[in-house]
């Protein structure tokens, strides 16, 4: 493994070999010009975010997804979503379901942290994708898919509902293996307390068979009229998939973070499989799909220190399975607000983020002066070499608690074996959510506002 041939100390020598590879973004139509090189025939483009809740992310991976689609031939679009949820947006986009419009489109995004998506910089994508696909009569649609695996009761519908329609008697016998959950009141976290803490109560046999039935069913079809899965038996099967998968989840999240976490990628790698092998079916050509997530799932876990405390990631798995075909792309920023929450299903706020740490990659970045811009990391260079001594990056989630930012919001990462490229953005701002609260409207009190008060 080369090693740098830079001192951790000669941060002006650092910064110089990273303003001379670094391609800087103005605003204008070529920015992403270089990335897209880059990027080349790639069928993966996995782009991440450092926060959950900062416009400027959702805006630039707007801007680089549109290049993709438009120039590149990628024909859908997987985020950080329930495949239900998320579906409901596919509909729309494909001139699809009921909606009229993308807020609409949106609306099965209640549950925390809903501002995730119901904000305006994804109403403003779903406007375009779904202007692009009507501006395109005949030509395939363009779709746009959920990879997450947290909508337990709301996935047993979706599969029961499919049943119904193509086989109501198979539809009863799943009902009644669902009914396992219905003491739970629609309430996974009350599954998860009595599924994972030692307690004889599961439902996995049911949720086994009940995928069981819809593979067999599946493969019945299939032989009987000798072609591929539909959209809708898709769409179910994979909603039967999650309820397993999501079962397991929260039957184990009380095991370990790591347990829980590699769970939790696992099914979303396999979900972005499983959505390229029947786009390509049904499409009859490989597919190319973009990736939205947070770079602590898009990033390769091997470069981190999480990593070798034995968890994985989606861009870690991707790169195991499509090796150069799979394109990394991570996202930073310095200061700036950022959209989050300060505890779990608590409303969202319009923090200030504060400055970077000293020696950290955005704190570093910051000092070139350059403001925003991508920086190639796959090929070799001097910059390349600059960056891999292991550095702190910063991670937000949907919490944020600069009180204990250390702890909270950074680990040890070496980022050219994390990113095949990395794009900052100095200074970012909050992303709008579409119903805002009292608590975000106010924003934050500065970091000098006395804390007795």
């Amino acid at each position: 493994m080369p090693t740098s041939t830079f001192s951790a100390t000669d941060t002006a020598a650092l910064t110089r070999a990273i303003a001379d590879s670094a391609h800087v973004l103005d605003g204008g139509a070529g920015d992403y010009d270089a990335l897209l090189d880059l990027i080349g025939d790639a069928r993966f483009v996995l782009l991440g975010e450092a926060t959950h809740g900062t416009h400027e992310f959702y805006e630039q991976r707007a801007r680089i997804t549109e290049r993709l689609i438009g120039e590149k031939g990628f024909i859908a679009v997987a985020v950080e979503a329930d495949w239900p949820d998320a579906y409901r947006v596919n509909r729309y986009v494909r001139a699809e379901g009921g909606d009229v419009d993308a807020v609409g489109a949106l609306g099965g995004f209640r549950r925390f942290p809903s501002w995730m998506w119901r904000n305006d910089d994804v109403v403003h994508f779903i406007d375009w994708l779904r202007a692009y696909n009507d501006a395109r009569p005949g030509a395939a649609r363009t779709g746009f898919y959920g990879l997450d695996l947290y909508s337990l009761f709301t996935s047993m519908e979706e599969v029961l509902r499919y049943l119904q329609q193509v086989d109501p008697a198979g539809a009863e016998e799943a009902r009644k293996r669902y009914a396992c959950f219905d003491h739970y009141g629609d309430d996974s976290q009350q599954y998860a307390y009595a599924a994972g803490l030692g307690s004889s109560e599961s439902c996995q046999r049911e949720v086994v068979a009940t995928l069981e039935q819809i593979q067999q069913r599946a493969a019945a079809d299939m032989q009987r009229d000798g072609i591929g899965a539909s959209d809708a038996f898709f769409y179910a099967q994979q909603n039967a998939r999650l309820v397993k998968n999501a079962e397991e989840y929260y039957r184990t999240m009380f095991r370990g973070r790591v347990s829980s976490w590699n769970l939790r990628d696992r099914h979303m790698a396999e979900t972005l499989d499983a959505l390229a092998e029947h786009l390509a079916q049904t499409r009859g050509v490989p597919a190319k799909v973009v990736v939205w997530e947070h770079n602590s799932h898009v990033g390769d876990a091997r470069a981190t220190e999480v990593g070798r405390l034995g968890e994985w990631t989606v861009g870690e798995l991707a790169r195991k399975r499509y090796g150069d075909d799979a394109f990394l792309v991570g996202f930073s920023t310095y200061d700036g607000w950022v959209t989050a929450a300060s505890d779990w299903d608590g409303p969202a706020e319009r923090k200030q983020v504060r400055p970077a740490l000293a020696g950290s990659y955005e704190d570093l970045f910051h000092q070139t002066g350059l403001g925003n811009f991508m920086l190639p990391l796959r090929p070799r260079s001097a910059a390349r070499d600059a960056l891999l001594e292991a550095r702190l990056q910063r991670a937000i989630g949907v919490l944020y608690l600069p009180r204990t930012e250390r702890q909270s919001h950074y680990f040890s990462a070496r980022l050219p074996h994390q990113f095949d490229a990395m794009i900052h953005i100095d200074t970012t701002d909050a992303v709008h959510p579409l119903e805002p609260t009292s608590h975000w409207d106010k924003g934050e009190a500065p970091e000098t506002y006395p804390v007795g008060l």
